[in-house]
């Protein structure tokens, strides 16, 4: 596992929003809204269950020998990709049967955190290799094959953009100092886009890609999160929480495929729940209740 991705693993610790909102202001693809897939603990390791939106039907969908993390849904919401024991990629279709998992070409070392291009066809991922210590961010085709590397700025969650022309990646020395990074595909125009102030781990696009959706302070347990967009030029930033004391703590899951929410984990005194708002903040709806059940790398997927 990257130095940075031990950093920013624990920015996936989400919480419950209990404060004021602003006013209206794994990449989501537009589509009509389907189910809601993220990671929580079985007591036997991290295993990947969905729900509908309504908070109906919640299912382990995943019960793999050893871990199953970071669920990103396919265009078409046909099939699942996640990362398997944190070093391999596999796919599997939404109930979780038909698995496969993919093989690894990086001896000794991680290929994680997947995440589909809009055209459905190609991956990019996390790729590091120990025995040059390259952290980087790789593609490949769904099947394993045609591996190209596209940036060693930066690697954690790496996601392709509506338009599939920039992947946007967590990037920085240290978990105070992450920030999201966008390049192109060919690796150029390297841009940060976010200041350095802790974002978590999870990110999204808008299906539109208009805006990126983030959370800060993930790391900093003495100041509260927030969930905050942004455009892929940096400017426009715009808060939709407003927690105010550090264990109201709220983290970013992804946009709805309309577009028309955001999905989010939240923490208040330690209870953790799910939880769908505008884009804009407003019209909190809860998915599930807060409880110790606490989900993580929650992506929604469409029907």
């Amino acid at each position: 596992m990257s130095r940075l991705r031990r950093l920013t693993a624990i920015a996936g610790v989400a919480a419950m929003v209990t404060g004021a909102y602003a006013q209206p202001a794994g990449a989501t693809f537009a589509g009509p809204n389907g189910l809601v897939a993220f990671v929580a603990h079985t007591g036997s390791g991290n295993q990947i269950y969905t729900v509908h939106p309504n908070g109906h039907a919640l299912r382990q969908i995943t019960d793999v020998d050893g871990e199953a993390l970071a669920p990103d849904w396919s265009p078409d919401g046909s099939r699942i990709a996640f990362a398997w024991n944190e070093c391999n990629i596999a796919l599997m279709d939404p109930d979780g049967t038909d698995m496969t998992v993919l093989p690894s070409e990086t001896p000794g070392g991680c290929e994680t955190d997947p995440s589909f291009t809009p055209d459905g066809t190609r991956l990019v991922y996390e790729r590091y290799d120990p025995s040059t210590e390259d952290d980087a961010v790789w593609s490949m085709s769904v099947d394993g094959s045609d591996r190209r590397p596209v940036t060693s700025a930066g690697a954690p969650d790496p996601n392709v953009s509506p338009d599939g022309e920039k992947v946007s990646f967590l990037g920085g020395t240290s978990e105070e100092s992450s920030a999201i990074f966008t390049t192109a595909l060919d690796g150029g125009d390297l841009f940060r886009v976010t200041s350095p102030s802790g974002v978590a781990f999870k990110h999204d696009w808008a299906p539109d890609g208009q805006r990126l959706v983030f959370t800060d302070n993930a790391n900093d347990t003495s100041k509260p999160s927030n969930i905050a967009t942004i455009r892929p030029d940096g400017t426009g930033l715009r808060y939709l929480t407003d927690n105010v004391r550090p264990d109201q703590r709220a983290y970013v899951g992804s946009y709805s495929p309309d577009g028309r929410w955001i999905v989010f984990r939240g923490e208040d005194d330690g209870n953790h729940g799910l939880y769908r708002m505008r884009p804009d903040g407003r019209a909190l709806h809860t998915i599930l209740p807060a409880s110790d059940f606490r989900p993580r790398f929650i992506d929604w997927g469409a029907r």
